[in-house]
């Protein structure tokens, strides 16, 4: 149903112009689950123009757009949505057939947790396993339960990516990856997963996962049965669509400059933490009918109305404690806020109620 292919410069990107990072790895599994049933795939690989001498180079790279079409053609003609992954073959529709049985949860969280039951259903080689960790992360796992082989890479990041890809789609926002291991060593394109998984990847792990904010898990699904009959028709670029929204995003800058008021928090330093290029936080801030320096502003008054409330630090010590290079400054942008001057906001505040 979907594939591991690495998004292109941007959603409407043509396939001329598209970047070229799949690595061609995946193309080999492909190829290798054709070599399984006795079948050729030169004619999927010449119309997803793959050269052979490319499919011998190890170093080579494809774009999204002709992942998706080797992956759709071998999908059909092999009748098999796992691509070989598995024991016996998912006949096409198989992972269309889940995401209806997911549709009608009335968040994410319910929605991933039919996913993975009934992913069992389709086959036993492998389960897999929603739960949060305690420390605000919801993890998806995925258990090994017979060898997969030399297609053990390429099954295990597809897994993870079409249940993040339907994720994504069945709530309309970005699933920001916080971090994603897998239980063998970093191989030749570790590179790629920098953009496969977002945030950091750890390599010869126990098994494999991704993990991401939990409170992803309680957003409700805004898809409908119609929006499902489209996507099923159009479902392979599902995990190269990069979704421009990110419902969470403010929450999720809030915290980040709640954690230190007092640092700078220039507009790349917050990007790189949520593993975003700075254009498309502001972008997706805007969106959100937000602004970096807005946020900043709330997070540094809360932490020195904290401070003036429950501490007797003198003036400039809570200025500094709230990212202010002066006193005096600190003075102007509180007035500002609350039509007080710090002093006297704290003097307010602690005079008995009668």
């Amino acid at each position: 149903m979907y594939t591991p292919s690495l998004p292109a410069q941007h959603p409407g990107a043509s396939r001329q112009g598209a970047v070229a990072a799949t690595p061609m790895a995946f193309v080999q599994a492909v190829v290798q689950a054709y070599d399984r049933r006795g079948l050729d795939a030169r004619g999927v690989l010449e119309r997803s123009r793959i050269t052979p001498a490319a499919l011998a180079d190890p170093a080579a790279r494809i774009t999204a757009w002709q992942m998706e079409t080797l992956c759709d053609g071998a999908m059909r003609e092999l009748d098999d949505e796992a691509l070989g992954w598995f024991s016996r073959p998912l006949p096409w529709g198989s992972y269309g057939m889940l995401a209806r049985a997911s549709l009608g949860a009335p968040n994410l969280g319910l929605a991933l947790a039919r996913w993975c039951r009934h992913h069992g259903l389709l086959t036993q080689d492998i389960t897999l396993h929603l739960s949060e960790d305690g420390a605000g992360h919801a993890v998806l796992a995925v258990v090994e339960a017979a060898a997969l082989g030399t297609l053990r890479e390429f099954c295990l990041v597809s897994v993870l990516r079409n249940a993040l890809g339907l994720a994504s789609w069945f709530i309309d926002s970005r699933l920001p990856v916080l971090g994603a291991r897998f239980p063998f060593p970093a191989p030749q394109h570790a590179d790629a997963y920098r953009v496969l998984f977002a945030g950091a990847t750890q390599f010869g792990a126990q098994d494999a996962a991704v993990w991401f904010d939990a409170r992803y898990l309680q957003l409700p699904l805004v898809r409908d049965e119609a929006a499902m009959n489209r996507m099923l028709q159009h479902a392979l670029p599902l995990t190269v669509r990069q979704y421009r929204r990110d419902r969470l995003l403010v929450q999720r800058v809030r915290q980040l400059l709640a954690q230190a008021p007092e640092a700078p928090h220039s507009g790349p330093s917050v990007a790189e933490a949520l593993h975003l290029s700075p254009r498309t936080l502001h972008r997706q801030l805007a969106a959100e009918g937000a602004a970096l320096q807005q946020l900043k502003d709330e997070a540094r008054r809360a932490h020195a109305i904290e401070l003036l409330q429950r501490s007797d630090r003198p003036i400039k010590q809570v200025a500094q404690a709230a990212g202010f290079a002066s006193e005096k400054s600190f003075i102007r942008a509180f007035r500002a806020w609350t039509g007080q001057a710090p002093g006297a906001f704290r003097q307010a505040a602690r005079q008995p109620v009668r």
